[in-house]
């Protein structure tokens, strides 16, 4: 023979440019945040646009057609013009289709309100229903 080791493949982890012994597994790193604090954390961010009067609370929002122009103009009358976070009760589809193609502007119905969201934007436009939806999961 050659006096060499017998080796098996050259894929072995032993080998340079070899295999991994345990290479990297998915994982799910994602942890749970109790609700209580996720309550706490919304009613503090709420209050605090109340207080720094960034909260703006409409009747309804009421998009005859899904027109970004009528949106816009929504918006340039109520003095908008930085990021504004837009909130309805139910599912408004003229008022999705109107304001997703508005830089700056994301819609979220009120069961999908979070705190990043809410800190991410400096405006909050909200629909009356959509507040008393949102203080009654507070209350809880």
């Amino acid at each position: 023979g050659t006096g060499r080791a017998r080796v098996g493949s050259i894929r072995s982890p032993l080998w340079r440019k070899g295999g991994t012994v345990f290479g990297p597994q998915p994982r799910d790193y994602s942890q749970a945040f109790p609700k209580q604090k996720r309550r706490g954390a919304i009613k503090m961010v709420l209050s605090d646009k109340l207080r720094n009067q960034k909260l703006i609370v409409v009747d309804a929002f009421q998009m005859e057609s899904p027109k970004t122009k009528d949106f816009v103009g929504v918006l340039k009358t109520l003095n908008l013009d930085r990021k504004v976070l837009v909130v309805d009760g139910r599912d408004n589809h003229n008022l999705f289709l109107s304001s997703r193609n508005v830089p700056k502007v994301k819609m979220v119905m009120s069961s999908g309100l979070n705190v990043y969201d809410l800190l991410n934007h400096d405006h909050l436009l909200i629909s009356r229903q959509a507040l008393l939806e949102i203080q009654e999961v507070l209350q809880k």
